[in-house]
């Protein structure tokens, strides 16, 4: 066995790799430019003519994916012209009217309209500022958009624009005194005088007060003001009637304190200072959202301090008995989404602490809110299709009195409707899974979805009526869909991919049954399918509190067993890996081939956490990372020993972010079980973390510093056993460098020498070199080679 050394620092460096000849896996031959693999489609998307599907690809192996297209007639793809495709991707991105013969979009800063059916294009805007999302309102008769700040609109029937709003930085001035209130006694005294005595003033003063009056009859009324004072402007929106202007105004905390992560390795020669991210718990902004009437020329405050609980205490503060008081909480208004004919309108909003959404009726005469559906989770607010504190979840209108939305009320994403004049809610999906994505026909007769009824780890496209009912399965392939419908709804592409088959592109037409065509084959060079890449079987095993846990086993020939295993944790947290799609961590996946074939058994945990298993999977870490998640990784141990003739002191684990953090937990808290581990790109201390990421799961470090405690390895680092690999990129913007420096700083001061750590000075969070990936790894395997083969 290689004797271990006191802990060292290791810089490395970026020199190419030589080439690879086929043979034996090697660190080195997996390790190249991913481009050895081959090239998969990503970003489909239709064209207006419901005949053309785009997607970028790089099947010739360029620096860069080109924008090529294919057809539902001549499936042959063709890369585009370099000049069409800021043109093509700014269509896609356009607004339909609500039949559909129409487009408009923003195209290099300008506004235009494109008739579907002629093919005929409008030009609305031609200037040197930038005009973006333009919309129709005012019936469909007008083209909304916005230039700067303001929004304008375009009448198609006349051609002439008009400004409907006047954003203001600063404050509304004092108002002026009248003319009869300006001036001290004697100044009124003199002017009254001259109007009693002189015959010209009082005729001057007489036509000026008939032009006036005359003008204020017929001039346009003048556009209010409206200002933003000291706060930033942002998701300005308009009815579809045109009568409603809705915004929101963020103020940011002044002074707001971000950590500086130094760059070393500079074309200069001198370092340069990134300004990152702040820490959790940091100070945060504050929103307000407000509506302009511009028929009763008023703004009103959209009032948030009555919903519904809105000075509900989470349940962890009777951890800190006398802490808390109640008081009313900050919110974030998303929307608001107006029915298509503009009746109604609801707003989604989102407490700071992201323990509530509330789904509420907008009045827009008076500003005020009436909760529809209220979603209150004492951990935290997500899931499938819900979205996060700034929106971006699936929910709208089937018809002018009935919205739709994605909610785990039943502890699984699903679809529900609500009858927003009775507060009628009906379930329109159900069941052990998750409806992952969600879209409505254009008739507003279906819902497309996707989901993973079939099996977790499956992704399959259903049709389901509005009404409810049994869905009708429109994909066929084992393994996941990532689905583009055409305009018209008439066909469906999609990247589909298996666990060892990289991601191509499909065309099937939108029915039940009907046979996909597979448009790209060049997702696996010949070189990669020279080797039998492993289907690893998705098992199951059972947890210490009776749950089934899902992984990716990886068995070794019997002739090369060699009794021990690795367990590879995956990163994010909310993430699936346990699943039958190519996986995003392909790197990890084809390591865990080379392993396999050196004799290992290896296992992949979709452990607590992990995405895919529904509402209380997600939310088992709340308030100890490191807890049920690492329980899993244990009990996923005790199931190779178990269960597979693996010998229980030789069993490694590695990952890298959250797979970094779990790995550092489990070589500081689960003495024994693990002979040795490599921690890469580690969170250390969750205090130091993100405040969007860390806040919803361990609330605050102020707040909460029990689940802080508990939850950060460096509390920790005096229970390290076995042998501990970490290394971490120092560009690293994410998980900064600093964390591992000082979790380095406290294995010292330990007096720990079972440990390394490996920098890479040019690396950020994700490694884009491939020598680093290759030094990385082949650190990785040293390791395991040294502490588990005995």
């Amino acid at each position: 066995m290689t004797k271990w050394v006191l802990p060292a620092i290791i810089f490395l460096s970026a020199n190419s790799l030589y080439a690879q000849q086929p043979g034996p896996l090697t660190v080195e031959k997996i390790m190249r430019d991913p481009k050895w693999i081959g090239t998969s489609p990503d970003n489909v998307f239709w064209g207006t003519d419901n005949q053309t599907v785009y997607f970028n690809w790089n099947p010739d192996k360029q620096l860069a994916d080109s924008l090529y297209a294919t057809g539902i007639k001549n499936n042959t793809p063709v890369k585009t012209a370099a000049a069409e495709r800021s043109l093509i991707a700014a269509r896609s991105e356009g607004t339909y009217n609500q039949d559909r013969s129409l487009l408009v979009y923003s195209y290099q800063g300008d506004i235009f309209l494109l008739d579907i059916k002629t093919g005929k294009t409008i030009r609305i805007t031609s200037t040197t500022a930038t005009e973006t999302r333009p919309v129709f309102s005012f019936g469909g008769r007008q083209v909304v958009y916005q230039q700067n700040r303001d929004l304008f609109a375009w009448d198609r029937t006349t051609g002439t624009t008009t400004q409907l709003t006047s954003f203001e930085t600063g404050s509304k001035p004092p108002a002026e005194k009248a003319d009869k209130d300006k001036g001290n006694a004697e100044e009124r005294y003199l002017k009254a005088q001259q109007l009693e005595l002189m015959a010209i003033i009082r005729d001057k003063k007489t036509k000026a007060d008939a032009a006036t009056a005359f003008n204020k009859q017929y001039d346009p009324k003048p556009l209010r003001s409206l200002y933003l004072n000291d706060k930033k402007l942002q998701n300005v929106q308009i009815s579809p009637d045109g009568r409603y202007i809705t915004y929101r105004l963020y103020k940011a905390v002044a002074d707001a304190r971000n950590t500086i992560v130094p760059e070393f390795v500079t074309s200069t020669g001198f370092t340069t200072d990134i300004r990152s991210r702040d820490k959790v718990g940091a100070p945060q902004g504050s929103f307000e959202s407000f509506l302009y009437d511009r028929q009763r020329d008023t703004v009103l405050p959209i009032v948030t301090s009555n919903i519904t609980g809105i000075k509900d205490l989470p349940d962890f503060s009777k951890d800190y008995p006398g802490r808390d008081s109640a008081v009313v909480r900050e919110v974030i208004v998303n929307g608001p989404y107006w029915s298509e004919q503009g009746n109604h309108a609801i707003v989604d909003i989102r407490s700071q602490d992201n323990k509530d959404r509330w789904i509420a009726l907008l009045d827009p005469a008076t500003g005020q809110l009436k909760t529809i559906n209220r979603q209150r989770d004492e951990a935290w607010i997500a899931g499938p299709g819900i979205g996060w504190s700034m929106g971006g979840s699936n929910l709208g209108w089937i018809d002018e009195n009935t919205c739709w939305f994605q909610s785990e009320a039943s502890g699984y994403s699903h679809l529900y409707t609500t009858q927003v004049a009775t507060g009628q809610s009906q379930q329109l999906t159900s069941g052990a899974y998750e409806v992952q994505d969600a879209q409505l026909s254009h008739d507003k007769k279906y819902f497309y979805i996707i989901t993973n009824e079939i099996h977790p780890g499956e992704k399959q496209l259903y049709r389901i009526a509005v009404t409810g009912g049994k869905a009708e399965r429109l994909t066929s392939l084992q393994g996941a869909h990532e689905v583009s419908i055409s305009p018209d709804e008439k066909w469906i592409a999609y990247r589909y991919s298996y666990s060892n088959k990289p991601w191509e592109l499909y065309l099937q037409p939108n029915s039940a049954g009907a046979k996909p065509v597979q448009i790209t084959h060049q997702a696996q060079s010949e070189e990669f399918r020279s080797y039998p890449w492993r289907d690893p079987q998705v098992i199951t095993f059972t947890a210490r509190d009776n749950q089934p846990v899902y992984a990716r086993l990886y068995t070794p020939d019997p002739a090369k067993k060699n009794g021990a295993a690795v367990i590879f944790v995956h990163g994010a947290g909310y993430l699936q890996n346990a699943h039958k799609w190519w996986s995003n961590y392909f790197r990890e996946y084809m390591f865990h081939n080379l392993l396999t074939d050196k004799g290992y058994t290896v296992l992949d945990v979709d452990y607590r956490g992990s995405a895919g298993y529904g509402r209380n999977w997600r939310t088992g870490i709340y308030r100890f990372m490191g807890g049920k998640d690492l329980d899993d990784e244990v009990d996923a141990a005790k199931y190779l020993a178990e269960k597979l003739q693996v010998d229980a002191n030789r069993i490694g684990i590695y990952g890298g972010s959250y797979g970094g953090f779990m790995t550092l937990m489990a070589m500081f808290t689960k003495p024994g079980v693990f002979a040795s581990g490599a921690a890469l790109r580690s969170v250390t201390d969750w205090a130091h973390y993100n405040h969007g990421y860390t806040s919803n799961i361990l609330n605050e470090p102020f707040t909460d510093s029990i689940a802080y405690h508990r939850s950060s390895p460096i509390y920790f680092a005096d229970g390290l056993k076995g042998k501990l690999l970490m290394c971490h990129g120092m560009v690293d913007t994410n998980v900064h460098f600093q964390d591992i420096v000082r979790l380095s700083q406290r294995l010292i001061e330990l007096g720990k020498d079972n440990w390394e750590l490996a920098v890479y000075p040019v690396e950020d969070h994700g490694f884009t070199v491939p020598s680093s990936w290759t030094d990385e790894y082949k650190r990785i395997l040293h390791l395991f080679e040294n502490t588990l083969l005995k």
